[in-house]
């Protein structure tokens, strides 16, 4: 990169570079275009194709773990009748997105970012690419840099190390890498998890299966959701789509909004609501506690929603079944539990979680030192303390990605158009308050949160450095609060300095 601009090439320019073209990329697109019609853009993606988390993921049954009246677009309603979507589904609805607002024609496919160096002189970002299909290198520039890019690494999921595995003569899958020739028909599987991926998984494998176990060291809260809502189709007979969508998403956020606060302040009121669910849900005298008896509290970790209780179900009529345990070691013909038990199994799923990584793992730097994310506070959730010209695009953790996203998009757009209305060029959160002090960023105990959360910025203990994840509030902060607090510092160009001299 540094080698380009010393020999003089000139390196293509636009406006903004948007990293990554998932949901939020595709968001950034539309608001791009709406709000900054004068500002060029480019996408780039290191994949081939659109669609993010919703084109890598190819599990069996996976779907989305938020109604799509909030995961959906504001500018482009989702239009199925179906609230809890399968991924194929979201997929053909992002791609179509992309589409219908001329925003494909701005993606850069197999453009993965893997260095970005911001220079103070130029006021502007070099960023360097590598083509994930050939390695050729590539550098551009940009005034702004907004990376949309999601927090976890798509080339390798989340497998702990287990005894044994070289010796099972079965096949071990992680759901991150799901081959396209997987055959399990008929034939005996454990899902390695408690989680979202693990919950979705256990219903759609024992369609075919012979049988599917999910082994979990510990469980989780699962909430039986309807996969259509129905006050929306009912709307749908006596209103307009515009005035339906608007009506059941704002209805789905104070639903979501009640459940995180009620179960913040009333845990023990939000345990026994959702074991009342479950019991209802499983035969007379199921063993609940301790397969569905979380030791956490509802909300430290993100709850588990299964459409029209799949999963009951293929209990229920013995299909699947859960065994909460540790692993001792895997055997030649499946795995010997610390109780003794052994699972026999042909197909072995590790839906054992995530990797994270910050900022997609690209190499930030400010006029060529490295930028350590970690000691850096996250302003209003989007910018890096003292690092200019630079958003990311992170959704909340207790409600729909999408929310939390849109509202970024929307706030990068009216920073753009404040600076170019009053002649600035450069815009840079600043910590001036000695009395805000770092906190982390999320506050789960999801084990993939728990490995990562080092590498990530940190929330401040005071606003606007600090995150309440309650999307009213934030849409009052966001999109209505002044761009221009004392927390962010805008700079003119450096003639303007001169003529003012």
């Amino acid at each position: 990169m540094a080698g380009a601009l010393a020999t003089g090439e000139s390196l293509e320019h636009v406006d903004v570079v948007v990293v990554g073209a998932g949901l939020s990329g595709i968001c950034a697109g539309y608001h791009l275009q709406d709000k900054c019609p004068d500002r060029s853009y480019a996408i780039l993606e290191a994949r081939d194709a659109i669609g993010g988390t919703w084109d890598l993921f190819r599990y069996p049954g996976i779907r989305s773990d938020s109604d799509m009246y909030t995961l959906g677009f504001r500018f482009h309603p989702w239009p199925d009748a179906q609230a809890i979507a399968d991924g194929p589904a979201i997929r053909n609805y992002v791609r179509e997105t992309a589409h219908n607002y001329g925003i494909d024609e701005n993606i850069r496919f197999r453009q993965r970012v893997t260095r970005a160096d911001w220079s103070s002189d130029e006021r502007r970002w070099t960023v360097e690419t590598e083509r994930t299909d050939t390695r050729e290198t590539n550098s551009m520039t940009c005034d702004f840099l907004f990376f949309c890019s999601g927090y976890y690494r798509y080339d390798e999921g989340f497998t702990p190390r287990f005894e044994g595995t070289d010796r099972f003569q079965g096949q071990i899958v992680h759901p991150q890498h799901w081959p396209e020739d997987l055959d399990y028909a008929g034939k005996r599987v454990v899902v390695i998890g408690s989680g979202a991926t693990a919950v979705t998984l256990v219903p759609a494998m024992a369609k075919t299966a012979g049988h599917v176990t999910m082994l979990q060291r510990s469980p989780s809260y699962v909430v039986s959701l309807p996969g259509k809502d129905p006050l929306a189709d009912g709307l749908r007979r006596l209103l307009p789509q515009r005035f339906v969508y608007p009506l059941i998403r704002w209805k789905n956020v104070f639903i979501t909004m009640a459940s995180f606060q009620i179960s913040r302040r009333w845990p023990k009121v939000a345990k026994a609501l959702i074991r009342k669910g479950v019991e209802r849900k499983l035969p007379r005298g199921y063993p609940t506690d301790p397969h569905f008896r979380p030791k956490y509290n509802p909300w430290d970790q993100r709850l588990c929603v299964v459409p029209d209780s799949d999963l009951f179900d293929a209990i229920c009529e013995g299909r699947a079944s859960v065994v909460t345990d540790r692993i001792d070691t895997f055997t030649e013909t499946g795995i010997r539990l610390e109780s003794g038990e052994e699972i026999e199994a042909d197909v072995v799923v590790t839906a054992t979680g995530l990797n994270l990584q910050p900022a997609g793992g690209a190499r930030l730097m400010v006029d060529g030192s490295d930028v350590d994310i970690s000691r850096l506070l996250t302003y209003k959730g989007m910018m890096l303390s003292d690092v200019p010209n630079l958003a990311l695009a992170v959704g909340y953790t207790n409600a729909s990605w999408t929310l939390k996203c849109e509202l970024t998009c929307e706030y990068v757009c009216r920073l753009l158009n404040h600076m170019d209305e009053n002649g600035y060029d450069v815009c840079t959160p600043r910590v001036n308050d000695p009395g805000v002090e770092p906190q982390p960023l999320i506050d789960f105990s999801s084990g993939y949160v728990l490995r990562s959360i080092d590498q990530f910025p940190k929330q401040g203990t005071k606003p606007p450095w600090r995150l309440y994840q309650n999307y009213p509030r934030d849409l009052m902060l966001i999109r209505f609060g002044p761009v221009d607090d004392d927390a962010i510092e805008f700079t003119a160009p450096a003639r303007e300095f001169a003529a003012a001299a």
